[in-house]
């Protein structure tokens, strides 16, 4: 299991990329926490969840 955003996920063995995008993200608009470390935009079709990983995905969203 994956802990994302606080709740665990059957996510190991995905790419982050692919989570997102089974999860419904606009990749363009989020950032990406893995075990405290942020993965920049390129590696995130390279880096694969595994068993205990802890993400966090911050969505942006415009305003004014």
């Amino acid at each position: 299991m994956v802990t994302i955003n606080g709740e665990n996920v059957n996510a190991a063995g995905k790419t982050v990329a692919q989570y997102i995008d089974e999860a419904g993200y606009n990749a363009s608009r989020i950032v990406v926490e893995r075990n405290l470390v942020i993965l920049k935009a390129d590696e995130l079709s390279s880096t694969v969840l595994e068993d205990g990983d802890t993400v966090e995905i911050l969505n942006f969203v415009g305003g004014g």
